[in-house]
């Protein structure tokens, strides 16, 4: 395992291809001894993913914006200006070799991190990613309580390393995920920190990333670097 994780912020949105192509090089390279673990923090211009358990219903409109198809797991999701990406390229193998455990530190880290700007993130089971309870009727007409999702995970690995990872709504325009149906989930919603109340920087989100992970992943970490 290498021994620093290397930290890159994008000051700039970056095309999803883009994205994708940087992090199948970074991810070979970490299993080849060839550049340290990376986390890369990013926005997006508005698009939407499909993962590799998309079901062609929960695209809602197609002509709304780029569509892409991605080896990740999941459904459909949104990734836009005001979300914070994380893509998390980690030596699972070197780190115990359990990617359901990898996940449900992501789960955790997202958690810990919303819990700085006092917000109670939850999972739920059956439902992929973090959820807060708001109180009142659900979007369906049934008699459950009122759930919004605020962060996202999908994943996927390749010879032991991770790429893909998670998205945390701080401040995205959230008229965008009605062009789909989010994670295939309809009878809640989505929501951020700023919808909640909370006005936040994305240079404060980024903190708060930075110093939660290396409370739940361990604190090997080098300096930032823009990207």
């Amino acid at each position: 395992m290498a021994a620093d994780l290397e930290w890159l912020i994008a000051d700039s949105p970056v095309d999803y291809p883009e994205a994708v192509a940087f992090m199948e090089r970074r991810a070979a390279d970490v299993r080849g001894g060839n550049a340290p673990e990376t986390v890369w923090l990013l926005e997006h211009p508005p698009l939407y993913t499909a993962g590799t358990s998309a079901r062609a219903e929960d695209l809602l409109d197609a002509d709304r914006f780029p569509v892409y198809r991605t080896g990740r797991g999941g459904q459909y999701t949104y990734h836009g200006p005001g979300q914070r990406v994380a893509y998390v390229m980690l030596d699972l193998k070197a780190r115990g070799g359990d990617i359901r455990a990898y996940v449900h530190d992501l789960e955790s880290w997202l958690i810990a991190t919303l819990a700085r700007f006092n917000v109670v993130g939850e999972r739920r089971p059956g439902r992929v990613g973090i959820w807060v309870a708001r109180g009142g009727p659900g979007a369906d007409s049934a008699d459950r309580p009122r759930e919004d999702k605020i962060a996202a995970i999908g994943v996927r690995v390749r010879r032991w390393v991770s790429y893909h990872g998670v998205a945390l709504n701080v401040d995205p325009e959230l008229a965008h995920f009605s062009g789909i149906v989010p994670c295939g989930v309809r009878e809640h919603g989505v929501t951020s920190l700023v919808d909640l109340g909370r006005t936040v920087a994305m240079t404060d989100v980024d903190v708060a990333l930075r110093e939660t992970f290396g409370e739940i992943f361990g604190a090997r970490q080098s300096a930032n670097q823009s990207r």
